[in-house]
């Protein structure tokens, strides 16, 4: 079994790689790179030092160029790095050879990830989720966990001890992911008859990227005490609370965050918690607009959710840290044309938000600012729902 990182107050150390390419620009690899940080901050690692590399396409043994890996490596091993983190995935093959280069721990983007998510997992359904997308991405990986093969020799009547201890781990390894996805099954039905039994009440689903602020919202809603952080994937199990705006009741989900590049071992093992927003009829997209690309992270959850569920729903934007947004005033003389950077929350406001099919709403749920506006959106779209669920039943209105 895979052990589930425990916390720890000694903290690694860890050098960020990322790669500019003809689809990946380097203002673009800045920005995940600062993503890349605060994902290593969350898993428990300081990143010490950021190395970029401009390529036509990722080398195929080591990922990035050799003179690159010459570079690094002299840093990690003159600095002494516990962590070497590539922003994007690696075969495991290229897992194995740039570890022998760095002569240190080697992670992806994916494991990354994965190890996050391991050490967040508070519920038995959640680290069955998250042992199982763990074991599918160790799987093609077992190879980089028998160094000692390398000192076999090939050849008929060769075959070492280590490669049958591999076959027999792999026949482990399946075995144990048939395992836990027939145990996912059961309660993948489990969860979906307590769906069926919430009767008739319209759902709304907060969904959004990691870290906009969906479970503070949850908590200022529902009055609950749903586990917020300003940490990525705070929120992993998904929380289901009834909540009243005047007289009108529904149920509210806070699901768990989304980010570029999500693996798909994950998409996949926490299907039963993304079916809350597959089946939800009202869906509340948190954004952050005090993030300098909140536009890319709204787009990113879009094309997840259109991924998740083909269906068309009515869409609430709320914009929320909007005591956080700042923007850079220009001088009265300045001629240059206005770029985002200067764009104030009114002209935010007459922008494409304008145009869009989606109402918007632009709040603080940390403190509290207009809350009142975001209630008043929310009840007229459960009401429309409700109405249109129950034409006979509208005394509520």
């Amino acid at each position: 079994m895979i052990e589930v990182k425990r916390k720890t107050d000694i903290r690694e150390t860890a050098v960020l790689i990322g790669v500019v390419t003809l689809y990946q620009p380097a203002d673009k690899v800045d920005e995940y790179l600062d993503e890349l940080a605060f994902l290593a901050d969350t898993a428990g690692a300081d990143a010490q030092k950021r190395f970029v590399q401009k390529l036509d396409k990722p080398h195929p043994k080591t990922f990035i160029g050799s003179g690159k890996i010459n570079e690094i490596a002299e840093y990690v091993k003159e600095h002494k790095v516990d962590l070497v983190i590539f922003d994007d995935e690696l075969s495991p093959s290229q897992i194995k050879n740039v570890e022998k280069i760095f002569n240190t721990k080697v992670l992806d983007r994916t494991n990354l990830i994965l190890d996050i998510f391991a050490s967040r997992a508070q519920t038995s359904y959640a680290r069955t989720q998250v042992e199982l997308a763990q074991y599918e991405y160790l799987l093609p990986r077992l190879t980089n966990m028998w160094t000692h093969l390398s000192k076999q020799k090939g050849g008929i009547g060769m075959k070492g001890p280590g490669e049958r201890e591999i076959e027999t781990d792999r026949r482990i390894i399946r075995d144990k992911i048939s395992l836990l996805k027939n145990k996912l099954a059961k309660i993948d039905k489990q969860m979906a008859v307590q769906r069926g039994n919430r009767g008739s009440l319209i759902r709304v689903a907060l969904v959004g990227y990691t870290n906009v602020g969906k479970s503070t919202l949850m908590n200022l809603l529902a009055k609950s005490k749903v586990f917020a952080e300003n940490k990525l994937f705070a929120t992993l199990d998904t929380t289901v609370r009834k909540v009243v705006i005047g007289n009108l009741p529904f149920l509210l989900s806070d699901t768990v965050g989304f980010i570029r590049k999500l693996p798909t071992q994950l998409v996949e093992s926490f299907k039963s918690t993304l079916d809350e927003v597959r089946e939800a009829d009202v869906l509340v997209h948190v954004i952050d607009i005090s993030h300098p690309n909140f536009e890319e992270h709204l787009h990113t959850v879009d094309q997840t959710i259109s991924e998740i569920d083909k269906n068309e729903k009515p869409t609430l934007l709320v914009f929320n840290k909007i005591d956080a947004y700042t923007f850079e005033e220009k001088e009265e003389d300045d001629l240059a044309p206005s770029t985002k950077a200067n764009y104030t929350l009114d002209d935010w406001k007459r922008t494409w938000l304008a145009k869009s099919d989606h109402p918007a709403v632009f709040i603080s749920a940390a403190q509290k600012e207009n809350i009142e506006d975001l209630k008043n959106r929310l009840y007229e779209m459960v009401a429309e729902m409700h109405a249109q669920r129950f034409p006979y039943n509208n005394f509520l209105y």
